[in-house]
């Protein structure tokens, strides 16, 4: 059977028609709106209508741990900050402790040196005593003697020492020198007279012993000049 002119013409109509409405239904759905968020999440709601209840159950499970680890920070913060005050309490009465005893300690620093004396002071006093007795005053010289070897005793017990000085070398860290003496029987610059002894406590000196220092005599320095120069002149 052959397709006539007529039937050609119609097929070609049909095709033309049907692009038409192709391409019209292609622009109709570009041109329509995107579905929101809020209208997804509403069909995915209703799609699945468990899917919020978990969310929510989730959300305030989350809630319910973080405020319990809140609360028991906020416990700990607390109980460290007592335990800190009462640290700084009682470093502070450490402190005002410490500085009492300190200060007690400075002063009856002396206390040994004064209960060793008191005795030296009960024997000099029997020694007055003894000597307003009457007497040639011999008792009296001894008792004092007896006093002063007592206290220097009891110096010696607080470290308490004299400095050596006559007949020592002059010592300028030890000894202070008030006069010149000549002398021959020491070596110059020697300490040949002790005037006020001196005192050291444990190895520093308290007090320098005041001396008088030996040289040779003035005619022994001539005698030894002379003779220098003799020698001097014989070996030129």
């Amino acid at each position: 059977m052959q397709k006539t002119d007529h039937d050609e013409s119609e097929v070609a109509v049909e095709d033309k028609d049907g692009q038409q409405h192709t391409e019209e239904a292609e622009r109709a759905a570009q041109q329509a709106p995107a579905p929101d968020a809020a209208q997804t999440e509403a069909e995915a709601q209703q799609v699945d209508p468990t899917a919020a209840d978990d969310r929510a159950a989730l959300q305030a499970e989350f809630q319910a741990e973080f405020q319990a680890e809140l609360g028991q920070k906020e416990a700990e913060a607390r109980a460290n900050y007592e335990l800190f005050l009462r640290e700084r309490a009682e470093l502070e009465n450490f402190k005002r402790r410490m500085q009492r005893d300190k200060a007690e300690a400075l002063r009856f620093a002396n206390e040994p040196l004064v209960r060793d004396l008191l005795p030296v002071v009960d024997n000099l006093e029997r020694a007055i005593a003894h000597a307003q007795g009457g007497g040639n005053g011999q008792p009296l010289i001894e008792g004092v003697q007896l006093v002063l070897r007592a206290f220097l005793d009891v110096l010696e017990k607080h470290g308490v020492t004299r400095v050596s000085a006559t007949g020592e070398p002059f010592d300028p860290t030890r000894h202070e020198a008030v006069a010149q003496v000549e002398t021959e029987e020491l070596p110059p610059n020697s300490v040949a007279e002790e005037h006020t002894p001196g005192y050291s406590l444990h190895n520093r000196l308290l007090r320098a012993a005041m001396v008088s220092v030996s040289k040779a005599p003035a005619e022994a320095t001539e005698t030894k000049n002379e003779s220098d120069a003799a020698d001097e002149k014989s070996e030129d």
